[in-house]
Parts: C-alpha cells; structure tokens; sequence
C-alpha cells in the first residue's frame, strides 16, 4: 500500500510541470507572414463593404480560432495562464498604415515604404465609440466577418471609447443622463455583436484618468457608466478584457485601483496601461505592479505603440532659490518620439501579459505641434516619424536625455506649441 501510494505522489509531482509545459511558449505577436517586407503588394482584403465580408464569410466559412488547450480564455483568476498564449493576431490590411505602406511601395517609395512597413505590419487595436456612425453595429459586425475572410483563424483586438468625455470643466456634464443611457445601449450592442467571438477588448480608453474632467455631482455617475459596461461585456465567454487604467506619470495608484475596484476589474483579466501616454515601459511596470497589488494581483498590459522615446517631461520652475517646480507633460503630439517594443508576450515582468500597440501612432491628436483636424485624423509623416525612430528601448539608455542620445531643444520637442 505504501508503495502505491509513493507512485501515486511521483505521478502528481511530474505531471503538474508536464502538463504545464504543454502551454504555449510567450513570444511576438507578429504573424510569420508578416515578418518580411514583401517584394510587391499582394491583393486587398475580398470587398470593402459589410456586405462583401459577410458573403465571403457565407461561401467560404472558416472555423473559429484555435484556443490553446488549459487556457480560459476570460482569464479572469489572476493565477489562470496568460489568456493571450498560443494564438494567431489580425493584421488589418485596411488600416491606413498598412494603405499608406501599399500606396508608397506601388509608388516607388521605397525607403519610406520600408520605414512604414515597422507599423504597418503589427496586429494593432481597432477602436470603436461615438465616431463609429452611422450604424455601428453594421460596421462591428463587418469588421468581425473581414477578420474571417482575410486571415481565417486570427483573433482581432478592439478599443472601446464611447464614454463622452471630450471637454474638460467644473460644469461639464459628459453628456449628462441621456447620454448615459445611449452608451449603456451601445454597450449591450457592442456585446451582442461579439457574442462567442474570440477578441481581446481595452475597455474605456482614458476614462478613468479624465474623471475630474467632469463636474463633481457626474463622477460617480461615470463610474457607475463603466461598471455597467463591464458588467454587460464580462459575460462574453471568448472575450479577455483589459480596463483603461492610465499610466505611470498620470494618477496616484491608490486611486486608479480605487476606481477599478469600484467599475468591477474583479469581472475581467486586469487592466492597461500607456494607452495615450509616451511613458516608459520599464516605468509602467513599476506602477502596474503597485495597482495590481491593490485589485488582487490582476494582470496587466502595457501599450508600447509611443513610447520607444520615452515621454518629453520637463520642469517649469516656480522658484529656483527654494527649488519648486513642477513636472509639464507633453501629452499631445511631442515630437520626435517613436514606436515602442514591439508586441509580444515575452514581457519583464510574469504579471505583465503582453506589450501591446493599443495605441495608434499616425491618429491626430488634436491642432497641437502641427496635428490636422479632426480627431483622429490619419497623419502619415507622424506615423513615419514613429516607425523611424523605433527602439525596443524599455528605460531610458544611459547618456540620453528625452529619449536621444543628441540634445534637442524643448521646442524642437514640441514643448511650446
């Protein structure tokens, strides 16, 4: 009995790191097809209508993505697998980068087709809100069947920003109670159109940072805004979903955890981070170790699109003989700033997931340092300063200063727009 019971105890001692081993190894999220410039543009994506997909879709049905086996997809237990292991990433070839790398390269452009080809060939976050009209569910569901048609298999990666937030004010209502209700329609919309597909979403990009932009008596409403959101779109059985969480040089941790404890982070994978920042990656995990400590140990992603400089931080003095001074952010469109790692899950850190492009380098900002108008408007010579200026940099090297390791004024780094 003895004896059996030793084999017994060595079975469970050998197979827990057997089956363990069985997990996907963490690497680039990079499709293989994708890892070399090709010689000449192959042919578009079938159609460029809704309509098109879905008939591709209909003739030609593909079967779903390959979960890895072990693995939930929910991740919701933060001592779960990394949910993002083992699977084949969306490359969207209608995204204007990788048009913009078409139109050079069929051009003759060679070397600023070669340069733009760093962006445009990395599975990117697609996002979706207000701006996403007319017919949003139309243009989701389109988006869904394309993934399908083009790249059978491959799994897309979403960005949520509906919660109106664009003004900043101690009387500015975020649209106020019928608007909050229009986002809880487009939330159970949103969800409905997912149903079991399996995606990766960053809830909420900048909505917990730009709380105090609202009038006092609104910010627990916003809160509440988003709970509903995660509460409605936790349900997706295929989904893994990140909450907007800010970055390192923006919020206190103790209350960016706060707030995710309160919108319901205990329903979801973890959060992300660096989204619409430049701040360092290194810099990021420090703090998204201090958050997730204080929400359970959640994981966590970090959007590495901006920031292979680093932010342009600097200090504007108060006074010098008392040494006061405050740190001035560059937010919008600093400049001379490039992409970040690129995405993978081979991170520094187990909690940190991946390094993700949730960002969109090459998207105006707004009228600053030079920015066309509107709002997200496509800015190619952006975009290419981005891919030019790339780093795998995770902290600044020693021996540079914002980012280079040349001196560069404060102007030239779009610190006096």
């Amino acid at each position: 009995m003895t004896r059996i019971l030793q084999i017994a105890v060595l079975i469970v001692v050998f197979s827990a790191p057997a089956a363990s081993g069985q997990l996907p190894e963490s690497g680039p999220l990079l499709p293989p097809e994708f890892a070399t410039e090709p010689a000449e543009v192959a042919g578009g994506p079938v159609g460029r209508y809704p309509e098109d997909w879905a008939k591709c879709v209909a003739e030609r049905p593909a079967p779903p993505p390959a979960l890895p086996p072990g693995i939930d997809p929910r991740g919701v237990d933060p001592a779960s697998p990394n949910p993002l292991l083992g699977l084949r990433w969306f490359v969207d070839r209608m995204e204007p980068a990788y048009m913009q790398w078409s139109e050079w390269k069929r051009a003759g452009e060679t070397v600023r087709a070669s340069t733009m080809w760093r962006l445009a060939r990395q599975p990117r976050f697609r996002w979706f809100g207000a701006f996403t009209k007319p017919r949003m569910t139309k243009k989701l569901r389109g988006f869904l069947d394309r993934v399908q048609c083009d790249q059978p298999g491959t799994v897309p990666q979403l960005a949520i920003l509906r919660a109106k937030s664009n003004k900043c004010g101690l009387e500015y209502l975020g649209g106020g109670a019928k608007e909050d209700a229009r986002t809880r329609k487009w939330y159970r919309k949103f969800a409905s159109v997912i149903g079991s597909a399996r995606v990766v979403i960053g809830f909420e990009v900048d909505s917990l940072g730009t709380i105090d932009c609202l009038a006092p008596h609104r910010r627990d409403d916003r809160l509440r805004l988003l709970g509903y959101g995660v509460d409605v779109l936790s349900q997706l059985p295929n989904a893994t979903i990140y909450l907007e969480a800010g970055a390192s040089d923006w919020e206190p941790a103790e209350r960016i955890a706060k707030m995710l404890r309160i919108i319901g982070v205990h329903q979801v994978r973890g959060f992300m981070l660096n989204v619409t920042h430049h701040d360092w990656t290194h810099a990021n995990i420090r703090y998204g170790l201090e958050v997730s400590e204080l929400v359970g140990g959640k994981p966590f992603v970090i959007s590495t699109g901006f920031n292979g400089r680093g932010p342009v931080h600097y200090r504007r003095w108060i006074n010098r003989s008392r040494n006061r001074w405050r740190r001035i952010n560059i937010w919008c469109h600093p400049g001379l700033r490039g992409l970040g790692p690129e995405p993978t899950t081979l991170t520094a850190h187990p909690k940190v997931d991946a390094y993700l492009y949730i960002s969109r380098p090459g998207y105006s900002g707004g009228s600053c340092n030079g920015g066309p108008l509107p709002v997200g408007t496509w800015w190619a010579e952006r975009a290419l300063m981005y891919a030019r200026l790339a780093t795998d940099w995770q902290s600044p090297p020693p021996g540079t200063r914002h980012g280079h390791h040349d001196r560069y004024t404060l102007g030239e780094l779009g610190a006096f727009d």
